[in-house]
């Protein structure tokens, strides 16, 4: 995805109602790009990328031929929206009660 782009798409999700950050990770969970304070960012990004990928260990076991599109996990203070692609993975952050 070219610069530009990745831009333009964190801006255009970052001005949803009730978002409040967005992270990038490579595939080895090492964020590339982020809106979020740099501990909370590590923080995600490891434990957030861990349920991913067990997510789609659970969904492969389920049915090999299938595979994780799209994972969302919500509590009382946050949703996290999760999008793994071939070689990052989207972390989307946001109050669930502000949309």
């Amino acid at each position: 995805m070219a610069d530009a782009a990745v831009e333009e798409t964190m801006k255009r999700i970052n001005s949803h109602k009730g978002v409040t950050g967005i992270i990038i990770v490579n595939n080895d969970g090492i964020p590339i790009r982020t809106t979020l304070d740099s501990n909370i960012t590590v923080q995600y990004a490891a434990l957030v990328t861990h349920m991913a990928s067990k997510a789609r260990s659970v969904v492969r076991t389920l049915d090999p031929q299938n595979d994780l599109v799209f994972l969302r996990i919500r509590s009382k203070k946050h949703e996290i929206m999760v999008a793994p692609e071939t070689e990052y993975v989207l972390i989307v952050v946001q109050n669930p009660s502000a949309t």
